[in-house]
This record gives C-alpha cells, sequence and structure tokens, in this order.
C-alpha cells in the first residue's frame, strides 16, 4: 500500500518511514508521575513546542471532553501522549456508582474488542516462530469442522474478517449463556456453538466483522502453544510489556475488585444499570473481547509492539497493515477517513496520515486505542458507559492529524 506523506506536514510530526515509525511509539518512557489519580485530573504538559494548543490542557479537545462528561455522555479515562509521554489525562466519572468510586487514572476497564489486538500479536509470534501459517486452513489446526469449512478458511480469513464464519457481530444476543458459569464451559459452549453454525458467505468473498472467527485464533493459539490462551496471553503480552494491571478476570473478580470500573449499559427505556448484574454479563471475556487493561497499560503495550519486545519489525509491520476495506456501516461516526482491516488492527487513513489501533464497544464498554505513527502519538480512550466515544476520538485524530 502507497504510503503519502504531505509536502507540509503538521507541526507535530516527524518525518519517518513506516517501519521505523513502529519503533518510535516505544521510544521514550511514561514518566510514573503523570498518571496519578485525579477528576479531572491535573495534566501536566510536555515541554514541546510541536505540541497543538488544541490537544494542551484546557485546549479545545480538553473543553470539548469536558463538556460531554458534564451531560453524562462519557465516563472514563482520557490520556493522549507523546512520544511515549503523557501529555493530557482527564479522569470522569465513576467506576462504581453503588459506592461512589470514582475512576482514576489506574482503574482497569473491559476493553470490549480492543482485545483483538492482543489475539492479532499472539497469532503472529507463534507465525514468527513458524508454528502458524497466514495461509494454512482452519482444519489444519483445529477439529470439528465440515469440510467446507475447515478445508476452506484460512487463518488469514479469520484474521481479516473474509472467513464468513460466525454470527453477524450486530443486533444479536453475545455468544454466551448464563449457564456458562466457569472459564471452561464458556470456553466449551462457545466453541461447540460456532461449530454448529453455517458459513455466512463464501470464505474470501466479503468482509463482515465476526467475533467468533477470532474466538476461533484464540483456540488456535492455544492448540498450538500447548498452553491455554488466558496463559499466553498473560506470559508473552502482558509480562513482556510490562502490562502489570491487566487480566482476564471473572464474574466473581470484576464484582468484587474495586479497581475495576463496573460496566454501565444503556437500557431501551434510557437509564444505565450495572450490566454485571445480567445474567447475559459474561463469566469470562476471551480472544475476541472481554481483556481487562488500564490506559498506562495500554501505553506500555503500544511501546512493546514498536520497539520489538512482542515482535520484530517485519510481524509488527504486517498485522498494522490495512489488508481488507472496511465498508461505510463500519465508520462507527468517523468521518472524512478511510478504514482498513489488517491482522487485529484498523489502519485508517485520516488527513493523509495513518492512524493505527482499534476500538472496542460492547455493553456498558466504550473504548478506542489510536497510535499515530507520523506524529509519534497515542490517543487512548476508556470508558465504562456504552455511549458512543466517536466525537471524542475523531476529534483527536484530527487535531493531531
Amino acid at each position: 500500500m502507497a504510503r503519502h506523506r504531505s509536502s507540509s506536514p503538521p507541526a507535530w510530526s516527524t518525518h519517518t518511514s513506516r517501519r521505523s515509525v513502529l519503533g518510535l511509539l516505544g521510544s521514550a518512557p511514561i514518566a510514573a508521575g503523570m498518571l496519578a489519580a485525579g477528576r479531572p485530573a491535573q495534566a501536566k504538559a510536555s515541554t514541546s513546542r510541536a505540541i497543538p494548543a488544541d490537544l494542551r490542557p484546557g485546549g479545545r479537545f480538553d473543553r470539548f471532553l469536558a463538556d460531554r462528561a458534564a451531560k453524562d455522555l462519557f465516563s472514563g479515562v482520557v490520556v493522549l501522549a507523546y512520544r511515549g509521554r503523557p501529555v493530557l489525562r482527564r479522569t470522569y466519572g465513576m467506576a462504581n456508582k453503588a459506592t461512589s468510586t470514582p475512576n482514576r487514572a489506574d482503574t482497569r476497564f473491559d476493553l470490549a474488542s480492543v482485545t483483538k489486538t492482543f489475539t492479532a500479536v499472539a497469532v503472529a509470534q507463534l507465525a514468527q516462530q513458524g508454528k502458524i501459517a497466514f495461509h494454512e486452513k482452519l482444519g489444519t489446526y483445529l477439529q470439528g469442522f465440515p469440510a467446507e469449512i475447515g478445508q476452506t478458511v484460512t487463518v488469514h480469513q479469520l484474521l481479516t474478517h473474509t472467513s464468513g464464519i460466525g454470527r453477524p457481530a450486530v443486533g444479536t444476543e453475545p455468544p454466551t449463556r448464563p449457564e456458562w458459569d466457569t472459564i471452561q464451559k464458556l470456553w466449551d459452549g462457545t466453541a461447540k456453538a460456532i461449530r454448529a453454525l453455517p458459513l455466512q458467505f463464501t470464505p474470501g468473498t466479503q468482509y463482515r466483522y465476526s467475533n467468533d472467527g477470532f474466538f476461533l485464533l484464540g483456540e488456535i493459539v492455544a492448540t498450538v502453544s500447548g498452553r491455554s490462551y488466558y496463559d499466553y496471553v498473560r506470559e508473552h503480552i502482558f509480562t513482556p510489556a510490562g502490562m502489570t494491571h491487566s487480566d482476564f478476570f471473572t464474574k466473581p473478580q470484576v464484582t468484587a475488585d474495586p479497581t475495576i470500573a463496573r460496566p454501565y449499559a444503556t437500557q431501551r427505556s434510557g437509564p444505565r444499570v450495572d450490566f454485571t448484574a445480567s445474567d447475559f454479563f459474561p463469566f469470562v471475556g476471551g480472544p475476541h473481547r472481554g481483556a481487562y487493561s488500564t490506559v498506562a497499560d495500554l501505553l506500555a503495550f503500544t511501546r512493546a509492539l514498536g520497539n520489538g519486545t512482542l515482535l520484530g519489525p517485519a510481524h509488527a509491520e504486517l498485522i498494522t497493515t490495512g489488508k481488507m476495506i472496511m465498508p461505510p456501516s463500519e465508520q462507527q461516526g468517523l468521518t472524512r477517513q478511510h478504514l482498513f482491516y489488517g491482522y487485529g488492527f484498523i489502519d485508517a487513513i485520516v488527513n493523509g496520515r495513518h492512524v493505527v489501533g482499534h476500538s472496542g464497544a460492547s455493553a456498558g464498554a466504550a473504548n478506542n486505542l489510536d497510535t499515530f505513527p507520523s506524529q509519534d502519538s497515542v490517543s487512548v480512550i476508556l470508558g465504562n458507559y456504552d455511549t458512543p466515544i466517536a466525537p471524542i476520538a475523531e476529534m483527536a485524530r484530527q487535531i493531531i492529524t
């Protein structure tokens, strides 16, 4: 894919190749003292003159975010980082309304589909070791599928949402059941349910977002590595990246831990309710959604992905480069952008600049992780409302690019 370089780059910019910018994301440490708690927080500004005034404390973005929170349209934490260091950090709302516990900079949020980035990195790590091949068929690694699926669908298609496997991601109940009240029951029940599904379309002929396809990728990781999916991610992604507050928590752990934000889902009648009280709150997340993390840990993840800790440069570039055009229905409120799906990462072109990351939304969760390679910047939005955060993400994208 051709890389566009503007003849007049914005001030918040560096001139680099696509491969070298991945390294830039991890070029500077995060100052621990800059993530102290507060609501709203006293943000620290970088001394760099390259940071636009609209992104500084008190700037246009900061005022817009405060207005959204004041109208109860946002609850969570937002961090903008430049060269690895936060330049703006704000926290709003409650992690637990029943106990009046506020969201803090170290609050852990349900990442929803941002989890897919971890699964993609896990697959790429095993591919880098020669244990998984992107062209190989699903049946090479997993059993229990009819021939039309097992001998047709490839790992590449699962990673790019072009496999034809799975239920539509929108308008259906989540692939979980109240009786799946252990990790093993949920895992086995989901795997069985996916294997009973017919193909939605001929593999490779369409793009259609598939949570079920990413669950199967997690199954492949577990089968090939000989570890559970959860243990593999903990040992090969969270630990080496220094993501000390990230994990997959069970429902009892979520409800007992005051550092985890409760998800407040919007009912059809209007009010928000704590989704953990629902029978359909999943017992545990999986390869497609439901890891928990903090803004600091996600900054650490982007750094580790960029500096070679998690993947070599070639494979890091491979998974973050767009491969399939995403249709207008996937714009999710973002405008004036071209969206492509890579391997577990969305590669957007905004104002002629690449923006790489992933969004995540579910009942009581709305998140967005964006890295801006040519601006050496990262935007992290973690929320425990399901009110769309696209307006916040779009403003950050437009100003940064």
